[in-house]
């Protein structure tokens, strides 16, 4: 990606010559890799080529973005968008290659949108046991002049065991601020008050409004063009994952589970088949020894969009 001209409040995170050097942090794909091995690294590689190489049942957590149904270019690699057929048959030829790498009490999510969630739910059922859809606001994008604007995106919840696997509820709650003061013999019920306003502890729902897509001027952007926010990716991460656990990422990207993971305290492993992507997850990864914070996520609570005037933007 070649370095532009770029406005002074512009944090958009590029590669420059000087970034070659995370190169030598990289894997390759082999033959074969111990937990080791690929434990906190970056493997550049074809996922068909490195799948039958990761060691069996290494991860807590799986996380997968992959491309959706549609015609998308990666950094020069073209994603053709087919019919629901062949979208199937594409998810069907990596994803039970993919589960053999989730322990027993595993947890893996995967992302969606509206012309690939029908087939995303079919694979993932003839593997595991879906638990949940959890639905996402994704505002961003322009608006449509013959149809509704899509400003939504699936994740599916799934499971090896529905009888044995980690969830931790209490690591996701979300603070929201409160309008309507409702108080009991004049103490407040279920909220309290605080420097910044009134605010309560909710329980997460399947539904998410407080997220912010990366833009220009956020810290964690790249031109990766499906970067999720780091924001989404820790509720995954610390609803699912146990501290010192293993996230892994098979269609990495610019590095943001990997990213996350590791701001969380969480073990990572990521396949990413782009050099440019890789590279920049390498320097994602370096910058978390200066900056570990996550927009939106303060003092071990998820806030709600626009509602902590110390949060950056």
């Amino acid at each position: 990606m070649p370095q532009k001209d770029i406005s002074p409040r512009n944090k958009t995170i590029y590669i420059t010559p000087e970034d070659k050097i995370y190169e030598g942090d990289l894997l390759f794909a082999k033959k074969s890799y111990t937990k080791d091995e690929v434990t906190n690294k970056t493997i550049c590689a074809d996922l068909f080529e490195v799948l039958e190489s990761l060691p069996a049942e290494f991860a807590d957590l799986i996380i997968i973005d992959p491309p959706y149904n549609l015609s998308k270019n990666f950094n020069g690699l073209d994603f053709k968008a087919s019919s629901s057929d062949d979208y199937y048959k594409y998810l069907k030829s990596w994803f039970g290659r993919v589960c053999r790498l989730l322990k027993p009490n595993g947890t893996l999510y995967m992302c969606g949108d509206w012309r690939s969630t029908s087939a995303m739910q079919e694979v993932i059922e003839e593997e595991l046991t879906v638990l949940n859809r959890i639905t996402w606001q994704r505002e961003k994008g322009r608006g449509a002049a013959s149809n509704w604007k899509n400003s939504m995106e699936d994740i599916w919840f799934a499971v090896k065991n529905p009888k044995d696997y980690y969830f931790d509820v209490d690591s996701v709650k979300i603070k929201r601020r409160v309008i309507a003061l409702y108080r009991v013999e004049g103490k407040p019920k279920d909220w309290q008050q605080e420097e910044d306003g009134n605010f309560r502890l909710t329980h997460p729902s399947n539904f998410w409004d407080d997220i912010t897509v990366p833009y220009w001027s956020m810290p964690e952007n790249t031109e990766h063009p499906t970067q999720k926010p780091e924001k989404l990716i820790a509720k995954l991460i610390l609803a699912s994952s146990p501290k010192d656990g293993v996230v892994f990422d098979p269609f990495l990207g610019s590095g943001t589970t990997s990213v996350v993971a590791k701001k969380l305290g969480r073990r990572f492993c990521g396949v990413e088949i782009n050099r440019e992507y890789a590279l920049i997850a390498q320097k994602r990864l370096a910058m978390v020894a200066f900056d570990s914070t996550i927009q939106g996520y303060a003092n071990g609570v998820f806030w709600e969009r626009n509602s902590l005037s110390a949060q950056k933007l």
